[in-house]
């Protein structure tokens, strides 16, 4: 039995294809890579989180399976063979698709937004250059004092 995200049988269950255990033990390395995560921070990964990993790997390991060499690939963006040219994405020649459209459903995989709150959306001057004309209806008015 191999440490991994997912099972032989749940390779079997998701992709129709059996796998022995180093392809499994294979693909779950490859996922690691691209993941960031190594299997033994499981406990600390939301459910939701395992369970997409455990899909990137039954979909990887079904891949691989199906390749030829693929430790010994080089990394390139395009092949040409008797004048046909293919452009492949930046990580085809590693990862399968569907493991890649897995690992995309990641928490912390996918994009996030960060928005800055401004002065002029919640009411507060923490920001605003005091001497700026448009902090004038936010500031305590008093004399200048002086001559008279």
């Amino acid at each position: 039995m191999v440490d991994a995200w997912a099972t032989a049988q749940q390779v079997m269950d998701a992709t129709g294809v059996s796998v022995t255990d180093a392809q499994l033990a294979q693909a779950q390395a490859t996922v690691e890579v691209f993941c960031n995560r190594i299997y033994a921070d499981t406990a600390r990964i939301r459910a939701r989180d395992v369970y997409w990993l455990g899909r990137a790997v039954a979909y990887q390991a079904a891949w691989l399976k199906g390749q030829y060499d693929l430790a010994t690939r080089l990394d390139s963006s395009q092949v040409q063979q008797d004048g046909v040219v293919a452009s492949l994405g930046e990580h085809a020649m590693v990862l399968a698709p569907m493991a890649a459209r897995a690992l995309r459903r990641i928490s912390w995989m996918r994009s996030r937004t960060l928005h800055v709150r401004s002065p002029f959306e919640d009411g507060s001057t923490w920001g605003l250059d005091p001497l700026s004309d448009a902090s004038d209806d936010t500031q305590t008015w008093q004399p200048m004092g002086g001559g008279s």
